[in-house]
């Protein structure tokens, strides 16, 4: 029965796939129109899908669904924002849906914040914030309503309150590497990355000390101190991108097609293990990647498009053997 339901499975995860790809091509060409069909199919195989796993008592992990653009087919969108790179990110937070849009990777200070998501694709009805200090990288996270950023030419974090305008805490991160010292694969001043998940505000960065493998330290919100360290032994410039859902770290193998969840690291078992989870990324370049876990979605930059991706998670049930 086992071996029959694990088929089962496998069948079922194909012919997700194969419909989030139908989907993605009705979405090329005809736009967000006539596949309300298709979706429900998926939902529903998703569904029969999770009730398989549960059955089984397999260990869970995250299925993310194939990614939906912001606003398919809208050149004004993507173009939002004229001459910004593809290295730019717009930064969610876990709350309410509200945006916050950073130009560039690097030497930038100024953070235009939008009341909701529809504001932020048309452009409209923002508030403006000029930072102190300049950033570096992409990894910036806002969490009950602070910036947490890399401060440019150093590996100083900085907590920035939007309501007061003001920085509340700095503090270096002993030993991090800074200036592209060990950035993700695709460069762009990435060397320390800030996270939140449904255990807090994490930081994701590597030192000469561990030769150069991603170290993943849970931060204290309020004084940025370091509570405690994993050193996964996964080299941080083999990784096109990461990021952390329920105190785990999954690391992507290239931030270009064909990228895969290629790595996962257990911080409440310090273990890790070598995952080829699908990941499907429509533009071929990622330069910025999160979790919401309010939302339970990824949000991505994707080559100048912003990209979110519906994240399943599954209970993992254990059995009386184990």
């Amino acid at each position: 029965q086992y071996k029959s339901d694990t088929r089962l499975i496998v069948h079922l995860k194909e012919e997700v796939r194969n419909l989030s790809g139908s989907l993605l091509a009705i979405q090329e060409e005809m736009g967000a129109y006539d596949y309300e069909e298709l979706q429900q199919r998926v939902g529903m195989l998703e569904a029969r899908l999770h009730a398989c796993m549960q059955k089984l008592g397999v260990r869970g992990c995250p299925i993310f669904g194939g990614p939906s653009s912001i606003c398919p087919k809208n050149p004004p969108c993507w173009n939002w924002g004229l001459g910004v790179s593809h290295r730019c990110q717009a930064t969610p937070d876990p709350a309410p849906p509200q945006v916050w849009y950073m130009d560039g990777y690097y030497k930038g200070r100024r953070v235009l914040e939008f009341r909701t998501l529809n504001d932020f694709v048309t452009g409209q009805n923002f508030v403006q914030h000029l930072l102190p200090h300049p950033w570096a990288g992409t990894g910036h996270v806002v969490f009950n309503g602070s910036l947490y950023y890399n401060k440019y030419q150093s590996n100083v974090a900085v907590k920035y309150h939007f309501r007061s305008r003001s920085v509340l805490v700095q503090r270096s991160l002993a030993g991090a590497g800074y200036n592209n010292t060990f950035p993700y694969s695709w460069g762009g001043f990435s060397d320390i990355d800030f996270m939140v998940d449904e255990n807090g505000l994490w930081a994701v960065y590597t030192t000469n000390q561990n030769a150069g493998n991603i170290v993943v330290s849970r931060l204290d919100p309020q004084t940025l101190e370091v509570l405690r360290s994993w050193d996964t032994g996964y080299p941080k410039r083999s990784a096109g991108e990461s990021f952390m859902i329920c105190g785990t770290l999954y690391v992507t193998n290239s931030h270009l097609a064909g990228a895969k969840i290629y790595f996962a690291y257990y911080t409440n078992t310090s273990s890790y293990e070598y995952t080829d989870i699908p990941f499907h990324n429509q533009y071929s370049h990622i330069s910025m990647l999160d979790y919401n876990p309010r939302e339970r979605v990824l949000y991505t930059w994707n080559n100048g498009h912003q990209v979110i991706y519906n994240v399943t998670l599954f209970h993992v049930i254990k059995t009386s053997g184990e």
